[in-house]
């Protein structure tokens, strides 16, 4: 049920701060996700939760997909969490430091009967899970076929501490667990968000980050801070060379094929099925983050 969804940049707000959710409305951002886990005080949690219920009550998100994050289950928070913001409809619910699948139906099961009980479609509402601790990443293969995921969110922090890693600018340490996500979300046709930045004030390390995250693989990335919504976005949205090349591997593709060539060469490079197939990916990408891409002939 993956989503066609641009989710390029997914801006965390503290749940409990009025100010700032109303303020991201005005962003452009892509995903807006209310926090009650991480950007909520432990003396906060139930002010965080009424705020964000108010909020799904009473404000227009626009274009921006309006997701909330509840607290870990066994945390002690997480019925209540979902229970309160689940009559409300969010887009999506996301549900932080997973490690088994039966973390994941149990919120699947409690967001199946809101759907039943109030006549929203079944499976309308998506589901986005992090994945930060070593358990987690392991368990990605019996993690990532649920069919009400949506995509994987990779906690480079969290994750980073669960296995006594020491945190780099390249985060080379976090290399191995960046792409078992992404393989784990390509395998599965879910959506791979990237770790945060959280030097947020340094700009360029961002942008570097980024776009060596859209290499990776990832569709988009975390983002804490209103500075970061725009390098984050213009990492993941392909470039207008980036399409018009994609474009022309399609066309002659096509060509190469009702001429019954196989492998063949544009521009001193060999063109096959594989190269084919990222071409037409970055053509979904650049469509889903709203750029015109008119019907190939």
């Amino acid at each position: 049920m993956t989503s066609l969804r641009s989710r390029r940049a997914l801006l965390y707000m503290p749940g409990d701060n009025w100010k700032m959710i109303t303020k991201s409305l005005t962003l452009g951002v892509d995903s807006i996700c209310m926090d009650m886990e991480d950007g909520a005080a432990l003396n906060k949690k139930e002010e965080a939760r009424a705020t964000i219920v108010k909020a799904l009550q009473e404000l227009d998100f626009g274009a921006s997909e309006k997701l909330v994050r509840i607290n870990a289950v066994g945390s002690g928070w997480e019925k209540d969490d979902i229970s309160a913001v689940l009559p409300h409809r969010p887009d999506g619910v996301v549900l932080p430091k997973v490690e088994s699948r039966e973390q994941i139906q149990w919120a699947s099961d409690l967001i199946a009967e809101a759907e039943l009980q109030n006549g929203w479609p079944l499976n309308s509402m998506r589901m986005l899970i992090g994945v930060e601790t070593a358990l987690g990443i392991l368990n990605l293969k019996e993690i990532a076929p649920h069919p009400r995921l949506d995509a994987i969110i990779f906690g480079g922090e969290d994750f980073a501490a669960s296995v006594g890693a020491t945190r780099t600018v390249d985060a080379i340490e976090l290399l191995y667990a960046r792409e078992a996500v992404v393989t784990a979300c390509a395998a599965y046709g879910l959506q791979a968000i990237d770790i945060v930045t959280i030097d947020f004030k340094n700009i360029e390390a961002l942008r570097a980050e980024s776009e060596f995250g859209a290499r990776l693989g990832f569709s988009g990335k975390q983002i804490i801070h209103p500075a970061q919504v725009e390098p984050v976005q213009s990492a993941f949205t392909p470039s207008e060379s980036a399409i018009a090349y994609a474009r022309r591997i399609v066309e002659t593709f096509e060509s190469s094929q009702r001429e019954g060539r196989g492998a063949y060469a544009l521009d001193g490079k060999m063109i096959d099925m594989p190269v084919l197939k990222n071409a037409q990916k970055v053509l979904a990408r650049a469509k889903a983050a709203g750029k015109e891409i008119k019907d190939l002939k």
